[in-house]
C-alpha cells in the first residue's frame, strides 16, 4: 500500500510546477529540442494532415536557378507577369516586369528554372494609391528605374512558349513594351486550363496556389511567376496529369473568331444568346464609336468567343 501511494504521488508530481526529476527534465528538454528539427516538423505536418481537420500551407520556395546547358529537357518556356498603373494597355504603363524561364518537353514535363528576370520602371506620373496598396510598389521604389528592353529581348529570344495567367491582360502590355514578344507563341493559364473540371474552386492565382498547398507574396511580378510555375507543375488531385500538360495541349489547338459585323441593334439579344460578345475595339481592328438612333446602331460589331476547331499553329 505505501508503495502504491508513492507511485501515484510521483505521477501527479510530474504535472506540478516544482517537480524536478533526474529523468523527466532531460526527456522534456529533448522533446522541446526535437520540435525544432526539420524531421520533426515534417512529422507534425503529417500528423496534422492525417487527422483530416487541418490543411497545411507551405511558404513557396522558388526553384533553384541552373545553367541552360545543365537542363536536359529540349524546350524553353517563359512565365511572364506585369504590374501596371491600370488596366488599359493603351494609356497605362508597366511598372514591373517579372519573368521565369524554364525547360519542358512535349509531354508536358517541367524541368528546371534556367533564367529569372525582374525589373521596375518609373511611370510618367505618380503611382495611383490603389496600385501601391495592391502591389506594395511605391514611387520611391521606381524612382529613376527603367526596364532594359535589350535585356528583355535577349531573355525571351529562346522561348518556345510564353505563358501568362490571363494573357489577355499581360500580352498587350508586354508587346507594347518589347516588340520581341509579338512573334512568340503565347498560352493563357486562365482560359486554357479547365480548372473547375479539375477540382479547383476558382481561377485566380491566389486560389490556385492555396489549393496546391502553398502561400506566397502576391502581386509582385516575379513572385507570381514562381507561384504560377508551381501551380502548373502540381499533379491534379486525381493524379491524371498536370495543368501544364493540359495547357500545352490546349495552346496548340487552332482557334477561329467569328465577327458579326454591322449587326442590327435589335439582334443584340439573339447574338448574346448564341455566345457573341460586344467588341470594344481594343484590338485596333474591330469595334469603335457607335451612333445610336432609337432602335438602331451603326458600326455594331459583336464577336463570338474563341472556338476550338482542331489542328495546330505556331502562335496565338
Amino acid at each position: 500500500m505505501p508503495r502504491k501511494d508513492l507511485r501515484l504521488n510521483g505521477q501527479l508530481g510530474m504535472f506540478s510546477p516544482g517537480h524536478v526529476s533526474g529523468e523527466t527534465v532531460p526527456k522534456r528538454r529533448r522533446l522541446q529540442r526535437s520540435l525544432h528539427t526539420a524531421d520533426s516538423e515534417k512529422l507534425w505536418i503529417q500528423k496534422l494532415a492525417e487527422t483530416g481537420r487541418y490543411r497545411i500551407l507551405r511558404k513557396l520556395a522558388p526553384r533553384p536557378l541552373i545553367a541552360r546547358a545543365a537542363s536536359p529537357l529540349p524546350q524553353v518556356g517563359v512565365v511572364v507577369d506585369v504590374e501596371t498603373t491600370g488596366l488599359d494597355f493603351r494609356k497605362d504603363e508597366v511598372i514591373e516586369l517579372g519573368m521565369v524561364a524554364f525547360t519542358f518537353d512535349e509531354r508536358g514535363r517541367i524541368g528546371d528554372v534556367v533564367g529569372i528576370f525582374s525589373a521596375l520602371q518609373q511611370p510618367n506620373s505618380p503611382l495611383p494609391p490603389q496600385i501601391t496598396k495592391l502591389t506594395g510598389i511605391t514611387d520611391a521604389m521606381v524612382a529613376g528605374k527603367t526596364i532594359p528592353i535589350d535585356e528583355v529581348e535577349r531573355f525571351i529570344e529562346p522561348a518556345d512558349r510564353v505563358i501568362a495567367h490571363n494573357a489577355r491582360f499581360d500580352r498587350p502590355f508586354c508587346e507594347r513594351l518589347a516588340p520581341g514578344f509579338m512573334p512568340k507563341a503565347w498560352a493563357c493559364s486562365v482560359s486554357e486550363v479547365a480548372w473547375s473540371e479539375r477540382g479547383f474552386e476558382g481561377t485566380k492565382l491566389g486560389y490556385l496556389i492555396g489549393q496546391c498547398g502553398y502561400f506566397h507574396k502576391s502581386h509582385r511580378a516575379v513572385d507570381d511567376c514562381h507561384a504560377l510555375l508551381e501551380v502548373l507543375d502540381t499533379p491534379f488531385p486525381d493524379a491524371s496529369g498536370t495543368a501544364f500538360a493540359d495547357l500545352l495541349q490546349n495552346a496548340k489547338k487552332a482557334r477561329i473568331r467569328i465577327w458579326a459585323e454591322h449587326s442590327p441593334y435589335d439582334m443584340k439579344d439573339q447574338l448574346k444568346a448564341r455566345g457573341y460578345r460586344w467588341a470594344d475595339g481594343s484590338d485596333g481592328k474591330h469595334g469603335g464609336p457607335t451612333l445610336r438612333k432609337k432602335n438602331a446602331m451603326t458600326n455594331c460589331i459583336f464577336y463570338a468567343p474563341t472556338s476550338i476547331v482542331g489542328g495546330t499553329r505556331s502562335r496565338r
